[in-house]
């Protein structure tokens, strides 16, 4: 029997009322899919960027730690050993800090000086115990003057930090360190001649410090560590971490091949990538490789995120169901009621699908579907509206994060203003500005006054609080087309792009800024005062380039120090 025209042509519009259900479902699914997972790449390199940069941060505050005991003149003094009773009276007040600092900082398994002059011979110890900090007994101090803490460090010059190989703690008598992952950090002590005397050793935690980094990550995420040779530091498996050390191979290669690209010296591209290994039922992972920085580092340290694929595509996975469900349902209507529907159907169905096909998370949502019938295929343009919005709310989601992880990589912590790197971006982009236009800019380097015998004698809180404070203070004080930032420590820097030119000008700033920083910043009732002082270099002027521009109000900054501090110097071209 031959079907009629109307039949055929209901058929038709059934079997067109399917097929549009099942590329809606998907093209739905496919775009979810590729979203949650581009977003999920996108987020893993994120979180590894901000572990990168915080493992950064961590190294330079255990390097600041050792570097204040080795500049401290109590640790040469106890080195020359001059007078028997002034010796062990400093011995025992400096085992009292390290036992201090121990406390402090739950990351520190131990703390030494160590007198290079008597073949490495630790003169103070203190060591993290189960039951908690204690100072090794003179009888149980060892000779260290073989390790590479020790021959290593005292070759640098004042003021650098030795930073060793990731490794397992061999050593005897190591305490609650033994047989634990450990960087050891050191500093050489000078006495008045700039003689090496000694060094300051500080042994830390690797596996602790990482995990403390990595405790507010989300869970399900692993975490790696690896070292400049791709052997695992740290693993989800604890058998491959330091499988170096046991005559093992384990390295990251093995699982993940992509990230034999960071290995190279120098890494090929650039320090970081993203991989995907396994497929469906894999893992996608993100590695950074950290910068060495100023330390001296011997070896470098490899970042590394994963998530298993089935945790990135879990959300994809619901919401495939939820386009199955729609789309049976929608078949099912649609063969039921194809002859009455079929110029009814053709029209909103043409709209799911173009919605669907012309939809991008990038895109303004546009609700062009008849989400006002209703029928079934009202319900199914709501669904897929409703979906669109949900791709789109975790999109915007996914965006107000990086914009927030944007600001903390180029903002300080502490007080809100752009640190080094932004600020050194912000100088680039404003000295080419001025080299097309011919124009002049102005940099104030200022360097507080009298700063550290108020955070030693009030605290490091009082420390901050005065830095807020005087940070505050001078981003009331510049105009919005002015730059302020903060270098680092208690030094600052004013980026002048308008009004440059005079001279005169620029003083009436610096004095404006030390009679901002000359005023009390109160704390807990103390009124604490400080001052500044400040070096100005000029564009063109003190210099071409930034670099150049920097050391000239370096200078002339050091030389308003020089001059008696609260004033301000012309850089000298």
């Amino acid at each position: 029997m031959r079907l009629g025209l109307a039949a055929r042509f209901g058929a038709v519009i059934a079997l067109t009322g399917v097929l549009a259900a099942g590329l809606t479902g998907y093209y739905g699914y496919s775009a979810s899919r590729q979203m949650l997972l581009d977003a999920a790449e996108e987020r893993l390199l994120t979180a590894t960027r901000v572990l990168a940069r915080q493992l950064t941060l961590e190294l330079g505050n255990v390097a600041r730690d050792v570097l204040l005991f080795a500049e401290h003149p109590v640790a040469a003094q106890l080195l020359l050993r001059s007078d028997p009773q002034l010796q062990e009276r400093t011995a025992r007040n400096t085992a009292i800090l390290f036992e201090r600092m121990l406390l402090t900082h739950p990351q520190y398994f131990q703390m030494r000086l160590i007198d290079t002059d008597s073949y490495g011979q630790e003169v103070v110890r203190v060591d993290r115990q189960r039951d908690g900090v204690r100072r090794v007994p003179e009888a149980e101090l060892q000779e260290k003057g073989h390790t590479p803490y020790v021959y290593e460090t005292i070759r640098l010059p004042r003021g650098s930090v030795y930073v060793s190989r990731a490794s397992i703690n061999h050593e005897v008598g190591a305490h609650m360190g033994s047989e634990k992952p450990v960087l050891q950090m050191a500093a050489p002590v000078l006495d008045a001649q700039q003689q090496v005397r000694g060094v300051i050793v500080v042994n830390v935690d690797l596996e602790g410090l990482f995990q403390q980094l990595a405790a507010d990550l989300p869970a399900g995420l692993q975490l790696y560590l690896m070292n400049g040779e791709g052997d695992y530091l740290i693993h989800p498996d604890k058998a491959k971490a330091f499988a170096f050390d046991r005559g093992q191979q384990a390295r990251v290669p093995e699982d993940f091949p992509a990230a034999s690209a960071l290995l190279a010296e120098p890494p090929q591209r650039k320090a970081e990538l993203v991989t995907h290994v396994g497929g469906r039922s894999g893992r996608v992972a993100a590695f950074v490789r950290q910068p060495r920085g100023d330390l001296a580092i011997e070896d470098d340290f490899i970042v590394g995120l994963a998530q298993p694929m089935d945790q990135v595509l879990a959300e994809g996975e619901r919401l495939g169901r939820v386009n199955v469900r729609i789309v049976l349902g929608f078949s099912a209507l649609a063969l039921l009621l194809a002859v009455l529907l079929a110029r009814a159907l053709s029209r909103p169905i043409g709209q799911i699908v173009r919605s669907v096909r012309g939809f991008s998370a990038q895109a303004p949502l546009v609700n062009e579907l008849p989400s006002t019938r209703n029928d079934e295929l009202g319900v199914l343009a709501r669904s897929v509206h409703d979906m669109q919005r949900q791709i789109h709310q975790q999109f915007e989601t996914l965006q107000l994060k990086q914009a927030e992880m944007d600001r903390l990589a180029s903002h300080d912590s502490l007080t809100g203003l752009l640190n080094r790197r932004a600020f050194l971006d912000r100088l680039e982009h404003a000295l080419a500005q001025a080299r097309r236009s011919q124009g002049r800019l102005a940099l104030l380097y200022i360097d507080l006054d009298h700063f550290k015998p108020i955070n030693d004698r009030f605290g490091h809180a009082a420390g901050d609080a005065l830095l807020q404070g005087l940070a505050l203070r001078l981003q009331h004080l510049v105009r919005e087309s002015d730059t302020v930032a903060r270098l680092g420590g208690d030094e600052f820097v004013l980026l002048i792009e308008q009004g440059a030119a005079d001279d005169g000008a620029l003083h009436g700033v610096a004095q404006k800024v030390l009679a901002a920083l000359s005023e009390p910043v109160p704390f807990q009732g103390q009124q604490l005062v400080c001052g500044g002082s400040i070096g100005i270099a000029r564009f063109p002027h003190d210099g071409p380039t930034a670099s150049e521009l920097l050391a000239a109000a370096d200078q002339a900054m050091y030389q308003a120090k020089t001059e008696g501090r609260h004033q301000a110097r012309f850089a000298r071209s």
